[in-house]
């Protein structure tokens, strides 16, 4: 049994060496290849001084040699931290500082924009070296094919995922071979992954969906197929992609399924062999969701929710027959050996029905926020309910309750919880009834501070192509559904909204503008 995420390479390149382990950009590795390339990887890190629990940066897009890189800094017994190709410099280089990364695998072109102080060394995977430090990729073929020993155990650090923090300073989200392999274990058994499954891999690698596809695909000798970024925004490309590769697996943020809805014309692609489908990161408008249960009738629908600090914590299969009379989606059931627990304020736990933050503990909680002792001790808290243990909950910053099925719904964020008037409004009530408008694509509602009202209301939407639908009328139609103290102040039309580099709506962008 695997303990170490690259142990899951072991076992499928024994059993399926010729087989088409992963694929992009019109290239594929098998698993023997995989095996033999991440092994020579692995062997000149450590030729470069790379020592067990160093971090090493994986900045550039999406190809083959994205996952050798993964799989060769675990071999090396390091730390992976995939940086996002696309991200500011300024970013790049506050988290490349504040982990320390020591080695990087990226291209000549972006090492010119980012090299990190503490930089030991950088493997091209394309471009010629300028300098000692810099190693083309060729060189891997000096070193053996065969993976060194393992040195490691379950609770070493295995990546570092950055996501974005409340002082606008990105957080380290530490993960460990334990935290990672819990939710792939759980995930191949929930969603039996075979060597027959051809899965995709849609979210980019610096956002914790790509752990689900890379690792469950390697875990079962299956095929993973990489979706690159710049075929990412074109829906009808991304459709035909899905089609080519017969995908039977396929995982994203809801807002990627809602564009295929609108601009990809399921109706008329052959899909059958697509088998599940996955989602997570933000809540599924209902209309959406409905059209996709209605296209796609032969796959199991999923709605997975965790934050990055949990994995994947608790799931709900989609029902069918429930469908036309939910107004929301239940986040579900906690995953096998993963508890959730339902609190208020005071830390005690809460009745069915009533409303309190959830709290996750288990094996795939993070063990905390690379560099910030403080930030982790704020977000993992002592368990009071195992007073003879030291054990952490993780507080999600969540709010939920149980429904009458026993499944948890998601009611929305703690600091999304606003008081406007004298009353507190849950933003995402007003994007469900602007969601109900036939006429509206995409909505998100924000709030920006005032000294008088405490919050003013503010709302985004795109429309359907063709639909000319003014504030005022959406103003009004949100008057049917909310009280008045909800109903924006204004609504701004969008071609679109703008979306953070992992396809959320980015909401901060939008605050800032409604501040404007």
């Amino acid at each position: 049994m695997a303990y170490l995420l690259q142990q899951l390479l072991d076992v499928s390149a024994d059993r399926h060496p010729d087989k088409p382990a992963v694929r992009a950009r019109e290239r594929s590795l098998t698993y023997a290849e995989l095996h033999a390339r991440s092994s020579q990887l692995a062997h000149l890190l450590r030729a470069q001084g790379v020592a067990r629990g160093d971090r090493v940066g994986l900045f550039f897009p999406k190809a083959v040699e994205s996952v050798v890189a993964m799989l060769g800094v675990l071999k090396a017994g390091a730390v992976y931290v995939p940086l996002d190709p696309h991200a500011p410099t300024r970013r790049l280089g506050a988290i490349a500082e504040n982990c320390g990364i020591s080695a990087l695998v990226t291209t000549a072109e972006r090492l010119r924009t980012l090299e990190p102080r503490a930089l030991r060394c950088a493997v091209l995977v394309s471009g010629e070296p300028r300098a000692a430090h810099e190693i083309a990729w060729s060189a891997l073929d000096a070193f053996p094919t065969s993976a060194p020993p393992d040195s490691g155990v379950e609770t070493d650090l295995a990546y570092i995922l950055y996501t974005s923090g409340s002082t606008g300073q990105p957080k380290g989200v530490m993960l460990t071979h334990r935290n990672a392999l819990t939710f792939v274990d759980w995930c191949a058994a929930t969603f039996v992954i075979t060597a027959d499954d051809r899965l995709s891999n849609h979210a980019p690698l610096h956002f914790d969906l790509s752990v689900f596809d890379i690792y469950n695909a390697l875990g079962a000798g299956a095929t993973v197929s990489l979706v690159h970024e710049e075929l990412t925004v074109f829906p009808r490309r991304v459709a035909d992609f899905i089609e080519q590769h017969g995908i039977t697996v396929w995982y994203s943020v809801p807002s990627a399924l809602v564009y295929l809805l609108l601009h990809a014309d399921l109706a008329a692609r052959d899909l059958d062999r697509l088998r599940l489908v996955l989602f997570a990161g933000e809540v599924f408008p209902m209309k959406y969701l409905q059209q996709l249960a209605d296209l796609l009738p032969r796959a199991e629908l999923y709605n997975l929710y965790g934050p990055t600090e949990t994995n994947v914590c608790t799931y709900h299969h989609v029902d069918r027959w429930r469908l036309a009379g939910q107004d929301r989606l239940p986040i579900g059931r906690a995953c096998a050996n993963t508890e959730v627990l339902v609190l208020d304020a005071d830390g005690r736990r809460v009745a069915p029905g009533e409303v309190g933050e959830l709290y996750v503990r288990g094996p795939s909680v993070t063990p905390g926020y690379w560099g910030d002792a403080e930030k982790t001790r704020r977000a993992l808290v002592p368990n009071p309910f195992q007073p003879h243990l030291d054990e952490r909950l993780y507080r999600t910053g969540d709010l939920v309750t149980l429904d009458e099925h026993g499944e948890l719904v998601f009611l929305g964020r703690r600091d999304n919880q606003v008081k406007s008037r004298g009353y507190r409004i849950e933003l995402g009530d007003i994007e469900a009834a602007l969601y109900a408008h036939p006429a509206v694509v995409e909505a998100a509602v924000v709030a920006t501070r005032d000294e008088d009202l405490g919050s003013r209301l503010r709302a985004f939407v795109a429309l359907k192509p063709g639909e000319d639908v003014t504030p005022a009328s959406l103003q009004a139609h949100c008057a049917g559904l909310v009280p008045r103290y909800m109903v924006p102040e204004t609504i701004n039309v969008r071609d679109s909204l703008p979306k953070t580099s992992t396809g959320k709506t980015d909401r901060a962008r939008l605050t800032a503008e409604g501040g404007v």
